[in-house]
């Protein structure tokens, strides 16, 4: 007997990530303004009702496989146990967990699809901010409801630095030059370098030319 989902929950992976897919090859080809809703929808053969089952917009969707990660990272987070690290510490393993379960043979070039049309499509960098700033704040509603803190800005300015290191790291990633194909372990390791970079980041003196 099979221990995966029921049929009718793959099925419906099966089509919200046709429209993963879809959303992001017509994007990228015709540009992110040259699609309509109605366009995307006919190429997967759903109907519009259909598509908002899944998702809210075309940013929506075109952000899904990011967006995947950071939910992934609040699950993670729901989980993570205090062990006297530092918090970033903790934050950084939470995403590093959230990163191991993408899937590696198709989540990399799907996100990195996803970060290059945001930075040539403003409503999607928009849209990208809101869900930051929520994510964000959802993030500070576990670490506050789970772990004992302090009130004061620093679990806030912890999960902010977190989200730069990341954005830092994805940046260069996509940016990276070379044939080989975009992987996980890859971009893993950026953040932990962005990550390790921050304390020195706070030392930082500025000295006149």
């Amino acid at each position: 007997m099979s221990s995966g989902p029921p049929l009718r929950e793959r099925k419906k992976q099966r089509t919200r990530q046709a429209l993963i897919d879809t959303a992001l090859a017509l994007f990228t080809h015709r540009g992110f303004g040259g699609v309509t809703l109605d366009e995307l929808c006919d190429e997967v053969e759903v109907s519009k009702r259909t598509f908002f089952r899944y998702f809210t917009s075309k940013e929506d969707v075109a952000m899904a496989p990011l967006e995947d990660m950071w939910r992934a990272f609040l699950e993670e987070l729901e989980r993570a146990e205090p062990d006297g690290r530092p918090l970033i510490a903790l934050l950084e393993s939470a995403l590093m967990e959230a990163l191991d379960r993408m899937p590696e043979d198709d989540w990399p070039g799907r996100a990195l699809l996803s970060h290059r049309l945001s930075r040539a499509t403003p409503s999607m960098g928009a849209h990208g901010l809101h869900f930051c700033e929520r994510s964000t704040r959802a993030a500070l509603e576990i670490m506050r409801r789970r772990f004992d803190l302090p009130e004061d800005p620093r679990p806030r300015f912890a999960g902010d630095m977190l989200v730069a290191a990341f954005n830092h790291a994805l940046d260069g990633w996509a940016d990276r030059q070379g044939p080989q194909a975009p992987d996980v372990q890859d971009l893993a390791a950026r953040v932990r370098a962005a990550v390790a970079a921050m304390p020195g980041a706070l030392t930082l003196t500025a000295a006149p030319r």
